[in-house]
């Protein structure tokens, strides 16, 4: 198994450990452990214009995610956030405006916390 394939099985491995949550909160919620493997709810998806959890994870990243999915203004700030959630375990609430896939933006607040699965470190993020 290379390293893709393990990180995959990790993101689906949390998902699955976590599926209440992801199903039964009136937040979105995404996980995020690299720009190829990641995870969210139907909530967060519709946020964003996607029909499905499974048609956002195949949006095809080139260059990093946040280049993909957040506005210019948003990007520095999300990234600034996750770096102190995996290097210092320390949470955020954030001001994040995302691109909607129609072309949009949409404003939200963003909660990342950082959690760990099987000795990995995830960005969980509740998005309002």
């Amino acid at each position: 198994m290379d390293k893709h394939e393990h990180r995959a099985e990790l993101v689906s491995g949390f998902l699955k450990e976590q599926k209440e949550i992801f199903d039964l909160s009136d937040q979105g919620i995404y996980a995020f452990l690299d720009d190829d493997c990641r995870v969210c709810n139907s909530k967060f998806a519709k946020m964003l214009g996607y029909d499905s959890p499974e048609e956002w994870f195949k949006v095809n990243v080139k260059g990093a995610f946040p280049s993909v999915f957040l506005a210019n203004k948003s990007q520095q700030t999300l990234v600034n956030a996750y770096q102190r959630a995996i290097e210092k375990g320390v949470g955020s609430t954030i001001e994040v405006t995302w691109k909607k896939k129609s072309g949009g933006d949409v404003d939200t607040t963003v909660i990342l916390v950082p959690v760990a699965y099987q000795g990995h470190t995830f960005a969980l993020h509740f998005v309002s």
